[in-house]
């Protein structure tokens, strides 16, 4: 979901079989153009997004990545489902529409989504942006603002509101990310995973009242208009849940680096905070709780919580490469990401950073 910079060229797109979507797609009422043909959207390292032109008009069909996924991971169904609904309370939501909820089409159920044309900013700031002195504190009040309005969202009234697990969702994701840690660890990194895994459990808060949460809000989950940059749509919906929204707007946290950041945090090439000159975290979590009204004295937990799960997001991908899972040479230095994060995260637990 981007302009014509953001596709890649047919032969560096991933192949679906077009014509079994064709068909598909003219049993349920709708055409698929073959001219524009289907072009690949470039960026991330998962799900596979496509702009299509459906019944004359440009629409994007979205799919899981390739290979066997974990459970629960890239849930197309889950991801329509709050695509389908939640427009109706944000206008900055591409709404769903069509769920192909048959995998054997194309190996995978997938979905149509509205697209939205803008501006994606990705790991660097885009060259024409580098010298105005006015875009790190409107990227800031974007970003802020659009994830409190996420979690202002009233749930019950989009019939929304049994999405997920809300109880005992801080205590299962400690559980669960401990476990999906230990489980990718580089080789003698043991110690680090069990001094943070033993803090969060003995430094488990009190959950907060649930709201919507994106998962995994960043900068370039987010189409902007290139004119001003408010939000023309908010993607990347398909760890979309309810539960304690600030471990939400930790995890957007996780990625907004300082400059005196250790390497690691940097070369996970994100979110270019620094670039872009993002107010500070410090400021970050001042303007949220103005924005939310939310008490912020419990944030560590949060914090800490939210970068360790990052630096096992980092883990998992990098262990497909050391099991020679994929061969993709970005995945090669993502071990060392990851276990460099998670310093970083012992570090903030102990209070020697933030």
């Amino acid at each position: 979901m981007a302009n014509e910079t953001g596709l890649r060229s047919a032969a560096d797109s991933v192949p679906l079989d077009w014509n079994a979507v064709r068909t598909y797609l003219a049993v349920h009422g709708h055409r698929l153009d073959a001219d524009p043909p289907p072009r690949q959207f470039a960026g991330g390292l998962a799900n596979l997004n496509y702009l299509i032109h459906l019944d004359g008009k440009p629409a994007v069909l979205r799919r899981p990545p390739l290979g066997e996924l974990p459970a629960g991971a890239y849930d197309m169904a889950r991801e329509f489902r709050i695509l389908s609904r939640l427009p109706d309370a944000l206008p900055f939501i591409a709404r769903g529409l069509h769920l192909c909820d048959d995998p054997s089409i194309i190996g995978q159920r997938f979905q149509i989504i509205e697209y939205r044309p803008g501006l994606v900013i990705r790991e660097h700031l885009p060259p024409e942006l580098a010298h105005r002195p006015e875009i790190g504190a409107r990227l800031s009040q974007v970003l802020l603002e659009t994830i409190a309005a996420i979690h202002a969202v009233d749930t019950k009234a989009i019939g929304l509101d049994d999405l997920g697990r809300p109880e005992g969702f801080l205590a299962r994701g400690v559980a669960g990310w401990r476990k999906r840690g230990l489980a990718a660890k580089e080789e003698g990194t043991d110690s680090l995973h069990n001094d943070v895994g033993a803090w969060l459990e003995k430094n488990i808060v009190p959950e907060g009242a649930p709201g919507l949460l994106h998962n995994d809000f960043k900068l370039n989950n987010i189409i902007l208009d290139p004119n001003d940059f408010s939000p023309r749509a908010v993607v990347d919906w398909d760890q979309g849940t309810r539960g304690d929204p600030l471990f939400d707007f930790a995890t957007l946290l996780s990625y907004w680096i300082h400059a005196d950041d250790p390497p690691a945090m940097h070369d996970m090439e994100q979110m270019p905070a620094v670039e872009a000159c993002l107010c500070s975290r410090q400021d970050a979590v001042a303007a949220y709780a103005k924005l939310s009204g939310r008490d912020m004295s419990n944030f560590l937990f949060h914090r800490v919580l939210a970068m360790y799960k990052l630096s096992v997001i980092f883990l998992q991908l990098g262990l497909r490469y050391r099991t020679g899972a994929t061969q993709e040479p970005r995945y090669a230095p993502l071990t060392g990401i990851g276990t460099g994060i998670l310093a970083f995260t012992h570090e903030i637990a102990q209070g020697r950073a933030f």
